[in-house]
């Protein structure tokens, strides 16, 4: 290294690994008195060390992006203004690409998120070089603001990372959690707050709806499909519900395997027939005999195969929230689906009309748009209590999981035994298998309340937050009166109609209301 301050930092850097090295490889290299249980001693440094070498693994991260940006600004000042752009660029990639020893494609999606970093989100960039949050936290905060202006990319930062805006993120801390569920945060947000309507997004993207095939090693390949969100959600869960009920003592398959062997039936029994003529039925069967219904199913009941171009309506159980004004169509915000995030209003109108087997009705906080606590004093849940847990929480509650709400179990955080309650401030509802983490390890939740799931604390004693529900206040439609004209030729709903109408929009009930009107006309829209 040409400049004797780089090499000496980073002569200090090697130094600091090799002493941290130490404390791992050699107990008590430090020279600092053992105090306690050694090994309880030893398990605190190395979750220290693991601690600090994140918080330095983003640093260091932020360091590169900053300077794999200043070496493209300055190669282009040096460039000659003749030479061509392209073959400029191709030079800088390849140059990073060198050094950071990655191919050049990894090297061009790099300064790509680091010119975002550097010359949009600020924010984000701060955070990395502070350490609070990860280059993959980066990464996904840059490509949900890929489609966004500039103004509604600083708002998207500033919504999770500043907690001095305007109805800042709530619930854990964007670098607390996994990138992968803060990309599902992110993209929450970032549906809700586009300035273009999520319904005519979704129109263009179900025009590039399609199966992808992609052989792979081992006699394997990969098929994906790219569907609406809906659609994606019921199969997933229906696969799920189905590989579930095949699992027993007598059961070798795991619920990935039974998932895909479900998966499989449902697609190659529809109307095929073997060489003999009879119909192939794709049936999956358990090792105890009993069959599963991998079946796929329209809602008259028979098999789809007579006509494979039509898609049924989704059947299997979802959850989804909607807003009344959004439902009533007086508003286009978009509705949540349980495990997959926000849809279009006018998808979830038809999940509630034609689809869902279950939709269930909240009843929500119009301050802020939480789901209000339901009690219950005996042991078992009732089905409304299970529903406000699955809303709460979304997801089991154990820090990183992704495991969607429909597929968890109910437990009492307090037991039943010691004198806990059933109401929803002493429930969680974790996965099965963080369940049986809880009920087999050192693992135990914090308290949980009416808008909050329980958090964790691990055997070392350490606290672990929970992400949450990040609710907002439901859109109020922009012209909530009835329009027909009222006495003294002023329209009926007019704010001049009564001095408190321009404070209280609902103040007014003149003829039907928004509720009535809209109500009647989605149901007359159905008949």
């Amino acid at each position: 290294m040409r400049n004797p301050a780089v090499a000496k930092a980073y002569a200090d850097i090697s130094a600091a690994v090799a002493v941290l090295t130490g404390v791992v490889n050699e107990p008590g290299s430090d020279g600092l008195p053992a105090e306690g249980d050694p090994l309880r001693v030893l398990s605190e440094d190395c979750l220290d060390i693991l601690t600090g070498a994140a918080a330095a693994d983003a640093q260091m991260a932020g360091l590169k992006a900053l300077t794999a940006v200043t070496y493209a600004d300055t190669a282009q000042a040096a460039t000659p203004p003749e030479a061509s752009v392209q073959a400029q660029e191709m030079a800088v990639t390849a140059e990073v690409a060198c050094a950071l020893t990655i191919g050049d494609r990894a090297a061009g999606s790099f300064l790509a998120v680091s010119h975002a970093l550097t010359n949009t989100l600020p924010l984000t960039l701060a955070a990395l070089q502070s350490g609070t949050i990860s280059w993959q936290h980066a990464r996904v905060m840059a490509d949900e603001a890929a489609t966004l202006d500039r103004a509604g990319a600083a708002a998207l930062e500033a919504h999770f990372l500043d907690p001095d805006a305007p109805g800042p993120a709530s619930g854990c801390p964007a670098g607390e959690m996994p990138a992968s569920r803060f990309r599902h945060r992110a993209r929450t947000w970032r549906e809700r707050h586009h300035t273009e309507s999520i319904e005519k997004r979704h129109t263009k993207g179900v025009l590039d709806r399609r199966v992808e095939y992609v052989p792979d090693q081992d006699g394997m390949a990969w098929l994906t499909a790219y569907l609406p969100g809906d659609q994606a959600a019921a199969i997933w869960n229906r696969t799920t519900a189905v590989a579930r009920g095949l699992q027993g003592p007598d059961e070798p398959r795991t619920l990935t395997q039974l998932r895909a062997d479900v998966f499989a039936a449902a697609l190659l029994r529809g109307g095929n027939q073997d060489s003999s003529g009879n119909q192939g039925s794709g049936d999956i069967q358990g090792s105890a005999g009993n069959q599963g219904s991998g079946d796929i199913q329209g809602s008259n009941g028979s098999a789809e195969g007579s006509n494979p171009g039509q898609v049924p309506p989704p059947r299997a159980e979802v959850l989804v929230t909607v807003p009344v004004f959004s439902l009533l169509g007086a508003t286009e915000e978009p509705a949540m689906l349980d495990g997959y995030g926000p849809i279009p209003a006018s998808m979830a109108r038809d999940l509630v009309a034609n689809g869902a087997d279950s939709f269930y009705r909240v009843l929500v906080d119009p301050r802020d748009g939480a789901p209000l606590e339901i009690g219950r004093s005996s042991y078992r849940l009732s089905k409304a209590m299970r529903q406000w847990l699955r809303l709460r929480d979304g997801k089991c509650p154990f820090p990183g999981c992704s495991n969607n709400s429909l597929d968890n179990e109910a437990d009492h955080i307090l037991a039943w035994a010691k004198g806990g309650t059933t109401g929803v401030s002493n429930l969680g509802q974790p996965c099965p298998k963080h369940h049986r983490l809880r009920h087999t390890s050192a693992w135990r939740p914090t308290p949980a309340t009416k808008n909050e799931p329980p958090g964790w604390i691990s055997p070392s004693g350490r606290r672990y937050k929970s992400e949450h529900q990040d609710w907002e206040p439901p859109h109020w439609p922009h012209q909530p009166r009835p329009q027909e004209g009222s006495k003294e030729g002023s329209p009926r709903g007019h704010p001049d109609s009564h001095p408190d109408a321009a404070r209280d929009p609902g103040f007014i009930h003149t003829g039907l209301s928004l509720g009535e009107d809209g109500l009647e006309r989605f149901l007359h829209a159905q008949a």
